[in-house]
């Protein structure tokens, strides 16, 4: 039996939209914002690494410099192992200290690291890789932190009729940040490459790369630091959320001043009804009621984040044949260094305005209206379908003539994806577990979800390798190939719409009502299974 709501909460549930909504949203989003340009922009510059660093003037046949793949893997993937242990302890910490309090922690890492991601101790390439991967494994685990906090201060700031949406534009701004990177990559390079005019590779090897070239990638790495800064000081006036204040800082005054400020209205405090809440409801992360109570729910965030991000990160194992087929980037040897960077840059900024940023505010648009259990579900079933269709009938789709076609499945995969779970797993565990444990959920769920991207990554980058000895990639070992690749991601995209029966749909109701908090009694909760509202 639900118990009458405090005041203060009730107030926020139902608050029309204002001005601190999209404030809110502002200085939350600039930091997922940060987020994706810090993460995504790394694989505009690791080609330019290899050039710089990796070249070898006395191999029998020159070749442009390419970093190893121990190397190649440690660059790229370090900041998602430092996410991964960032969403779990920070999401720990918010819980215990505060949403406001660790969010600043989190940005300040996010400054001083993305700055030093761009220097280095020496000019050798172990100085300089070493360099990079020690402050791109901090930089993540900054950026792990501000998963967890992002959307829950989001959802805890939200009204129940618009929250859906809220919490996706949030997130949506990753897809900024990811065009931001190609962009500031696109002047940088082209900047220096028309200021230091280099041969093609195949003219002349070694003037293919010019000195100049290696503050390039530092400039592009350091760019990150720019906008995480803006936000460090609008995002220490924020005042703590009023869920937090209340249901777990137990002060029900200063929730009520605080929100009472924002809304520009008048809050009782209500403390003696507070005392009432405190005495149920207060089961712990590990205990046997948070199993029955939401046990299947953790499960279905953590699978289906984890199954997302497998498929999601595994884009690029037919990215460069996407963008050679249609002849984004031509053959290695036919260009200069800083050159590589533009023609790489471009091609990633056209697929993230074509289809990476429409498909996440497609998902804001219509969270809201059709639901977090449908959009998540027709995701992942036509990530399904694409993947599929690209993998059975792959050798047509190689062919010069069906190019076209191959770029249009490519795309289509990204924008349901966006439109779909990449945005879903996000909003859900924000909406769905008790304040006191929320940000610790959101973690763990966010956490699963690098796993997932850790495998996808790297296993399939392995995994995809040709299985002709003579067609693998320089320093791989034979795979199962492309086509088998895509099949099994076609069946993780399938398990992910199998797991998404355990979601909860949070649409219309307040985060009381999905996590029980307001209920008398400990009655076991039905799996409230989905059905859209």
């Amino acid at each position: 039996m639900a118990r009458e709501q405090l005041q203060v909460l009730s107030a926020l549930d139902a608050a029309k939209t204002q001005f601190y909504h999209f404030t809110a949203i502002v200085i939350a989003g600039m930091g997922f914002f940060t987020d994706a340009y810090d993460l995504f922009a790394i694989s505009l510059v690791t080609k330019l690494l290899g050039r710089i660093y990796y070249f070898d003037n006395n191999a029998k046949v020159l070749k442009p410099g390419t970093l190893p793949p121990s190397v190649a893997s440690s660059v790229t993937g370090v900041a998602l192992v430092g996410t991964l242990c960032g969403q779990l302890f920070f999401g720990w910490l918010g819980d215990k200290m505060g949403r406001k309090r660790v969010y600043g922690m989190t940005l300040a890492l996010m400054v001083v690291c993305s700055l030093a991601s761009g220097l280095s101790f020496s000019h050798e390439r172990r100085g300089v890789m070493a360099t990079l991967c020690f402050f791109r494994f901090w930089l993540g685990f900054g950026i792990g932190g501000d998963y967890p906090l992002s959307a829950t201060i989001m959802s805890e700031y939200a009204n129940k009729k618009t929250r859906g949406a809220f919490i996706a534009a949030v997130f949506a701004m990753q897809g900024f940040g990811i065009l931001t990177s190609g962009v500031v990559a696109l002047i940088t390079a082209a900047s220096f490459d028309h200021a230091f005019k280099a041969p093609p590779f195949k003219t002349n090897p070694i003037g293919s790369t010019v000195p100049q070239a290696d503050y390039v990638w530092r400039i592009i790495l350091m760019f990150g630091a720019i906008p995480a800064a803006l936000t460090y000081y609008w995002r220490m006036k924020m005042p703590e959320t009023a869920r937090y204040t209340a249901l777990v800082a137990k002060n029900a005054k200063q929730a009520a001043v605080d929100m009472g400020r924002v809304l520009n209205v008048e809050i009782a405090a209500e403390e003696e009804k507070l005392e009432q809440i405190e005495s149920h409801n207060q089961f712990g992360l590990f205990s046997k009621e948070f199993l029955r109570r939401h046990g299947l729910h953790l499960l279905g965030t953590c699978s289906t984040w984890f199954l997302l991000d497998i498929a999601f990160y595994s884009q690029n194992l037919f990215q460069k044949d996407v963008f050679s087929a249609i002849g984004w980037i031509p053959k290695a040897g036919e260009m200069n260094a800083i050159g590589e960077v533009l023609k790489v840059a471009k091609a990633q900024t056209l697929i993230a305005l074509c289809s990476t940023v429409p498909g996440y505010w497609f998902t804001v648009a219509f969270i809201d209206i059709i639901g977090r259990f449908a959009i998540q579900l027709m995701g992942f079933f036509f990530m399904t379908v694409f993947m599929f269709a690209l993998a059975i009938p792959y050798r047509h789709w190689t062919l010069h003539d069906n190019r076209l076609g191959f770029v249009i499945m490519y795309s289509l995969t990204f924008f349901f994806a966006n439109f779909g779970p990449n945005a879903t797993t996000f909003v859900v565990p924000a909406e769905i577990f008790p304040a006191r444990l929320r940000s610790t959920c959101h973690g763990i769920s966010a956490a699963s979800g690098k796993a997932g991207a850790i495998v996808g990554a790297y296993g399939f980058l392995y995994a995809s390798q040709s299985r002709d000895p003579n067609n693998t990639d320089a320093g791989y070992h034979t795979g199962i190939g492309i086509r088998y690749s895509l099949i099994t991601l076609g069946v993780v995209n399938f398990l992910g719409m199998a797991f998404t029966f355990l979601v909860p749909e949070a649409k219309g109701k307040s985060l009381e009502e999905m996590s029980g908090e307001n209920e008398e009694e400990m009655e076991p909760t039905p799996n409230k299974r989905t059905s859209p509202v």
